[in-house]
This record gives C-alpha cells, sequence and structure tokens, in this order.
C-alpha cells in the first residue's frame, strides 16, 4: 500500500459558509494486482449523481453525497451517520494517472488504478 498512497489527509470538515453537514472518512480497502490496484470505498447511501472524485497533480480526492431524506416519512430511530463521506489521496507516480475508472454500486465504490508500464514488473530474456 505504501506504493500507491504515500500520504493520506484524513476526513476534514469544510468550510462552513460551504456545506451544512460534516464529512466522515469511509472505510477504504486497497488491494494490489498485476495489472495496478482497486480502491474500494463504503460509501453507503451515495448515488452515482451525488460522487465527485477529482484528481489533481497526484492528489485524489473522493467526495460522496448522500441524498437527504425525502421528509415524507418521519424519522423516528436512525443509527445511520446523516454526514457525506470524503477521503484524500496522494498517489504515487507509479500509478497510470489518465487511466483510472471508476464505478459504484450497492454503495462501494470501485476506483481501479492501473500501473504504469515502468512501474511493473517484466522479464528479461537472455540471448
Amino acid at each position: 500500500m505504501n506504493e500507491v498512497l504515500q500520504k493520506e489527509e484524513q476526513a476534514v470538515a469544510p468550510p462552513p459558509a460551504t456545506r451544512e453537514r460534516p464529512f466522515v472518512s469511509p472505510n477504504v480497502n486497497i488491494v494490489e494486482t498485476k495489472e495496478g490496484y482497486v480502491l474500494e470505498a463504503e460509501m453507503p447511501g451515495v448515488a452515482r449523481e451525488g460522487l465527485e472524485i477529482n484528481l489533481e497533480e497526484n492528489v485524489l480526492t473522493i467526495t460522496g453525497r448522500r441524498v437527504p431524506d425525502a421528509g415524507v416519512v418521519t424519522l423516528l430511530y436512525r443509527e445511520s451517520n446523516p454526514a457525506d463521506y470524503r477521503r484524500v489521496f496522494e498517489l504515487s507516480p507509479s500509478v497510470e494517472s489518465g487511466k483510472i475508472t471508476a464505478q459504484i454500486e450497492q454503495g462501494i465504490l470501485t476506483l481501479n488504478l492501473p500501473k504504469a508500464e515502468k512501474a511493473k514488473p517484466r522479464r528479461i530474456n537472455v540471448n
């Protein structure tokens, strides 16, 4: 994991003027494959429309906004946190940033972070 993410910043609350609800840090799993890395973030309640993924320089920011309760029903009891999600990572140069793909399904965001060709192991033939 140290190869992929050189540094991770903790989720921070945005300035009060821009948001009413706080951010929480989603749980994340990262695995390495031959072709790259797979990052899975748990973001229950976030649909594709509420998801924002930005890459600036080598800083990857994931923000997921949950749809607020419709107000049609009366909330009797809540155990889930109504906060939105935010996580920031600094990517290693070994990630081919132009080929990153993302999908969200059933509250799980999956990012595929392919390795740059120069970072992939290769076999050298002896003549």
